[in-house]
């Protein structure tokens, strides 16, 4: 197999476990001690404004309903979130954050921004622009692998 490809693939699980590291220790010592990374994306998904329906979330997240229902469960036991049957339809749910709520995400957005901004201060302008152009193209890759017939024939 090819150097590059080798040192490329270990550098993209090296970043995804650093981030999910950092992501985790600043979550375990900072005010929210009390979330998971799991229920902390749960949260991200429901969003600061308005409210989503169960199944909104559950198709963001890629996750089934039933595991959906524990986390918001969870996180209203919490007081994180709250949820109220539609006006129009009672079956369905919408979730919505609670202030608490809200703050979380808010710090979870501050603390995604602040680390990019510490990562970016050792890159040039030139380089800026070199990782963003990658970082999208392998976005979409990895969006088309995931979707449809991909997901099948790459075994993934």
């Amino acid at each position: 197999m090819n150097e590059k490809l080798i040192e490329i693939n270990k550098m993209l699980v090296e970043v995804y476990d650093d981030v999910n590291r950092i992501e985790e220790y600043s979550i375990k010592k900072g005010n929210f001690s009390d979330l998971s990374i799991t229920e902390i994306h749960t949260i991200d998904a429901v969003g600061m404004y308005g409210s989503k329906t169960m199944s909104e979330i559950a198709a963001e997240l890629d996750i089934t309903m039933g595991t959906l229902t524990i986390a918001v469960d969870k996180l209203i036991k919490k007081g994180y979130m709250e949820r109220s049957r539609s006006t129009q339809d009672r079956r369905i749910v919408n979730v919505s954050l609670t202030k608490r709520g809200k703050l979380a995400y808010r710090i979870h957005e501050k603390f995604h921004l602040d680390m990019v901004k510490a990562i970016m201060q050792d890159f040039t302008s030139q380089e800026e622009e070199v990782l963003l152009t990658a970082l999208k193209k392998l976005n979409v890759h990895l969006k088309e692998i995931y979707s449809g017939s991909d997901k099948k024939q790459n075994g993934l």
